[in-house]
């Protein structure tokens, strides 16, 4: 789950997009709102997620203050949902809702919206049904027929007559679907093993390009920024000396003051290039010539 925004001023004065995505299907619920506050998530789940679907098990989104809020955890605590939350240090935690985004954002705003950008609500239902019924590359099914368990008939079908919208009685239809909806425990259980297959596929071509990096100690670092105060702020500090080597990825570090750090984990310590520390000034060095 996740917040996108601010677009420009809609009808109804929605800027914002409320963006829930079930991971293995793909399937997307999502509506335009003009503020985003814990007691609109709230409602957003029970309408949109729990009377349409069923109780989720397990919600993951970022740290906004909508999320953290002691009422929203409390609603997620009286349905029994799992809450977690995913961290600007391991984002991909949260990588379907940040892909979900990437691809209904680009076709709302590049192909539906042009340079009308104030029809947000009434594009988005539109731009919604197309992604449903689009086959999805890691499970080779469209999010409709995973969580239906039949195809769409589309608008054009009702038009240009197909084998499926032409053909068929209405006692053949009845059989077919009966026919869908039985075999489809199977057909979810496939798109399972292609949605794991293409990860492993993602996950060997990503790691041939990816270079392992050591860290001895002795070795000079940067550390990841735990805070930033906009996009200018940079998002490396230091440099530290890794003294201590944990173990599991685990490193202990220290400043060019001599102050230790706490722990921090392997991804987010990048190698400080190029740096040498300039040495202390000796005694003999402090006087005049």
């Amino acid at each position: 789950m996740d917040i996108v925004g601010k677009f420009l001023m809609a009808p109804g004065q929605n800027v914002f997009l409320l963006i829930v995505a079930d991971y293995f299907s793909k399937w997307i619920e999502a509506e335009a709102l003009s503020k985003i506050t814990d007691l609109q998530i709230r409602k957003f789940i029970w309408t949109h997620v729990i009377t349409r679907f069923e109780v989720p098990e397990k919600i993951v989104t970022d740290n906004g203050p909508q999320f953290t809020s002691h009422n929203f955890k409390e609603f997620c605590k009286d349905w029994g949902i799992r809450f977690s939350f995913a961290t600007p240090r391991h984002p991909q935690s949260n990588g379907q809702a940040e892909s979900t985004n990437k691809i209904v954002v680009n076709m709302l705003l590049k192909k539906r919206l042009g340079s009308s950008q104030g029809n947000l609500a009434e594009e988005l239902h539109g731009v919604l049904w197309a992604y449903q019924t689009t086959p999805k590359t890691s499970t080779q099914e469209t999010p409709y027929a995973l969580v239906h368990g039949a195809e769409v008939i589309i608008p054009t079908e009702m038009h240009v007559k197909t084998t499926v919208s032409g053909t068929t009685s209405q006692e053949e239809n009845h059989e077919l679907m009966s026919l869908s909806l039985d075999l489809l425990d199977e057909k979810r259980e496939a798109a399972r093993l292609r949605n794991w297959s293409y990860q492993q596929e993602v996950a060997n071509t990503y790691n041939k390009k990816v270079k392992t990096i050591t860290f001895q100690q002795g070795d000079w670092v940067l550390r990841r920024a735990d805070k930033t105060t906009g996009r200018l702020t940079p998002g490396w500090e230091g440099p530290y000396k890794l003294i201590g080597v944990w173990g599991a990825g685990a490193y202990r570090l220290q400043d060019t003051k001599g102050s230790k750090s706490a722990k921090v984990r392997e991804s987010s310590v990048s190698l400080a290039f190029g740096f040498s520390p300039i040495p202390a000034p000796s005694k003999s060095d402090s006087g005049f010539m």
